[in-house]
């Protein structure tokens, strides 16, 4: 496959008068052709600055960059009309409606008028297109917004958040249209916190935390190399979990207690519950392989996973690294 968008090292540090905040570290990050790529990481883990380094917008202190195979952002104006982006919230002019934002759009960038039409239509606007901006809904101005950013029919799509304030019809609406784009050969960058729909639309994703890499790959693959070693475990009718959670703590093992079950979470070797528990005359009805999803492994790799009675702040990322239990 060819690349459609190389990141290497690159850097970014922001000062002030309370010192200076890395807030890209070394950030590596490789788009193929075709795909629909997720881009993921947890608020303050430096997506919003790569994306907007990438469009010019920021000026980074290091590493390197192309689109389409042209450096950026020396080259950037070469490539400009074949990118199509939203990144962070859209403003638009309230007193305009939405046909009339777009026409000026158009306008501006030497597109064809017909695409106006075209776009409203993709984006399930078309009977709403004579209304003023000021009256939308915020799921209303995402679609604009992505209107906006496919008018110029780009190769290459940068989208920020396209979800945000769609309502569950919408959401599965926009995921349509995400396939829809890479089906037509074009190639989707897509930043979201909506990790399921993450998981269903996207053919590969990079994870980002602290400003670098934390994970590359298809899903499948990032899925498959974070593979949970959690069990779910339920005991016969009548038999007591407490002491059973108890039996498998003081052997070393990480449980939590549920309502008619408990998890073991580092069962690295399950056979071993079943055989502690049978020597306390315990007896297993049920243990299940626990199925790891991409917010399990998104919380485990950004250590941004709740904790109980703590209060995590923005910038805090915790070491994630342990061993399984009976290794």
């Amino acid at each position: 496959m060819t690349a459609v968008l190389e990141i290497s090292g690159l850097q970014k540090t922001y000062r002030s008068r309370k010192g200076a905040r890395k807030a890209l570290d070394g950030f590596d990050m490789v788009v193929e052709a075709g795909q629909v790529h997720g881009f993921l990481g947890p608020n303050g883990s430096g997506k919003t600055t790569t994306l907007r380094t990438l469009l010019g917008l920021i000026k980074p202190n290091g590493g390197r960059m192309t689109i389409l195979g042209r450096e950026v952002p020396q080259h950037l104006p070469e490539v400009a009309g074949l990118v199509g982006a939203i990144v962070e919230s859209p403003q638009f002019f309230g007193n305009f409606t939405a046909r009339e934002t777009l026409s000026l759009l158009a306008d501006a960038g030497g597109v064809d008028q017909r695409r106006v039409d075209a776009v409203l239509e993709v984006v399930g606007l078309r009977e709403r297109a004579a209304e003023r901006v000021k009256t939308y809904s915020l799921g209303m101005k995402q679609r604009l917004a992505v209107a906006s950013a496919l008018l110029k029919e780009p190769k290459f799509l940068i989208l920020d958040e396209p979800a945000n304030g769609l309502d569950p019809g919408g959401i599965r609406e926009m995921r349509t249209l995400m396939r829809t784009l890479s089906d037509s050969g074009m190639t989707v960058l897509l930043s979201s916190h909506i990790l399921a729909e993450i998981q269903l639309i996207c053919d590969s994703v990079t994870i980002i935390a602290a400003g670098r890499r934390v994970a590359a790959g298809s899903v499948a693959e990032v899925l498959a190399e974070h593979r949970s070693t959690k069990v779910k475990v339920r005991l016969e009718p009548g038999v007591d979990m407490f002491g059973a959670a108890q039996a498998l703590r003081a052997a070393g093992a990480e449980v939590t207690l549920e309502q008619d079950h408990f998890i073991v979470g580092n069962a690295s070797r399950p056979a071993q519950i079943t055989r502690l528990l049978a020597g306390h005359q315990i007896f297993v009805s049920e243990l299940t392989p626990v199925t790891v999803d991409l917010e399990s492994v998104f919380l485990q790799l950004t250590g941004t996973a709740p904790v109980e009675g703590a209060n995590r702040q923005v910038d805090d990322v915790a070491a994630t690294a342990g061993n399984g239990w009976g290794q």
